[in-house]
């Protein structure tokens, strides 16, 4: 049996003909183990494995020699790091050439669960722009406001809306990414991936892509970038969806420099330019990215969207969320009995109401319950949490994995009421230490349960 015989026919015929790939290369890859990655969170982490191989591409993304359990990690919990396929960090050098580096932006992750991109996007804008990660799936929703919080950088929204809920907020971003939902031929290291393709499936993904791109495409403003992407090898889900936005609007395909990057296919196919990440001349998995820039005016943006929210925050309330956070006075909002620093203004918020379906927004502070104050466990994940506000304890490896399970462990604290646990320096969350016992306030919905093994 050859590499290709693990592959589907019509898959490997296609691929044969294709242009850009070597179809020898291609399959005796794809037939191999999948190189592992993270990418580090250097807000939280100042930890440079000098060990490992660099990303290329990425200065925060790394290659690691094996697969270790994340999920046994206290520090993967804690997002000091993301495992994150190394293809995919690509995303840092597109966003630094197409933007020349901006940081004060509006930036849309259309498709953003689990939340691999939208974390880097998260530290690509920093502080001075902020980010909309969408997921459509309210499972996945969940899943990717998980991962920003546990990411801690508090510049985000997270929504749960279809792609078409954005046309009314025409003209309102500076750069959307759309990593569109595909047939997934750059997975095929996963037999998952395998058994779930056919090429009905990829005719209707195509199909799919195409509506999410003109119903997301009257929201960037003039100028604006779109960055389109896939793990799939398919033409008609890549390059020719391209061609097709480009013969429908007024756009210019945008060509990036990778010329120092070794392996990265340049795909070049009247006057599209696309960048194919094919396995066995790039040690990631498949990926197609193309970028856009809009030419053409925007429509504009309607006020008869706006949802009108007060901040209807007190002045003890904003003595408190000053007293735990390093948050601006301006930013801070609140939402029923939570208090929340958002990153952006009331007119823009007033706006994002109107148009879609928030699940979270910003980071929450704390909880206010008639005259107690609760920290959220969002504030103990973001590098916004004011130093020395709260006696901290570390704890061990076991401890801290009973803690993430929620489980009973024993530690004294040495101080009543609210307690950070921390693992290597970095905090996990919060404790209430009530005197003859403490309540755990891990969130019950993200608590680990995987047991470690007799054998790790």
């Amino acid at each position: 049996m050859t590499h290709m015989d693990f592959f589907p026919e019509k898959f490997r015929f296609r691929i044969a003909e294709q242009d850009y790939i070597d179809p020898g290369i291609l399959f005796k890859a794809l037939s191999e183990p999948s190189p592992v990655s993270i990418r580090t969170n250097s807000e939280k982490w100042s930890k440079q494995p000098d060990c490992l191989r660099q990303v290329p591409w990425c200065k925060s993304g790394w290659y690691l020699e094996s697969r270790p359990s994340f999920t046994l990690d206290p520090l993967f919990h804690a997002g000091c790091y993301y495992p994150q396929e190394a293809s995919s960090m690509f995303l840092e050098k597109v966003f630094m050439q197409a933007t020349e580096n901006r940081k004060d932006i509006r930036v849309l992750d259309l498709c953003g669960a689990p939340g691999g991109k939208s974390t880097h996007l998260s530290s690509l804008i920093g502080t001075d722009g902020f980010l909309v990660s969408n997921e459509v799936i309210r499972s996945r929703a969940l899943i990717l406001a998980e991962n920003l919080a546990k990411w801690g950088l508090s510049n985000y929204m997270v929504t749960q809306s279809d792609p078409s809920s954005f046309s009314r907020l025409r003209g309102f971003f500076d750069m959307i990414l759309v990593d569109a939902p595909c047939s997934g031929e750059g997975m095929f290291r996963d037999p998952v991936a395998v058994n779930e393709w056919s090429e009905e499936n990829a005719v209707h993904c195509s199909v799919r892509q195409k509506r999410i791109l003109m119903d997301v495409w009257p929201a960037l403003r003039e100028n604006g970038i779109l960055i389109y992407s896939t793990c799939t090898f398919n033409p008609d889900e890549n390059e020719k969806n391209i061609k097709w936005l480009l013969a429908k609007e007024e756009a210019e395909s945008v060509k990036l420099d990778v010329s120092v990057y070794e392996g990265i296919t340049e795909i070049d196919i009247e006057g599209v330019h696309g960048y194919g990440f094919y396995p066995g001349r790039i040690h990631g998995e498949g990926l197609f990215i193309s970028v856009l820039r809009k030419k053409g005016r925007c429509g504009k943006l309607s006020d008869k969207i706006k949802k009108m929210i007060s901040p209807n925050i007190g002045s003890e309330e904003k003595t408190r969320a000053r007293e735990w956070s390093t948050f601006s006075e301006l930013s801070l909002f609140k939402w029923g009995d939570d208090i929340l620093a958002i990153p952006f203004n009331y007119d823009d918020l007033q706006l994002l109401s109107g148009a879609l379906k928030i699940i979270t927004t910003g980071t929450r502070i704390c909880t206010v319950k008639g005259k107690d104050y609760l920290p959220s466990h969002e504030i103990a994940m973001s590098v916004r949490l004011k130093k020395n506000q709260f006696p901290s304890t570390e704890l061990s490896l076991p401890d801290a994995l009973s803690y993430l399970r929620r489980d009973n462990f024993n530690v004294r604290f040495a101080e009543r009421g609210w307690n950070l646990v921390t693992y290597n320096g970095i905090n996990l969350g919060f404790v209430n230490n009530i005197g003859n016992r403490f309540n755990n306030y891990y969130p019950v919905e993200w608590r680990i349960r995987m047991r470690k093994t007799e054998n790790g």
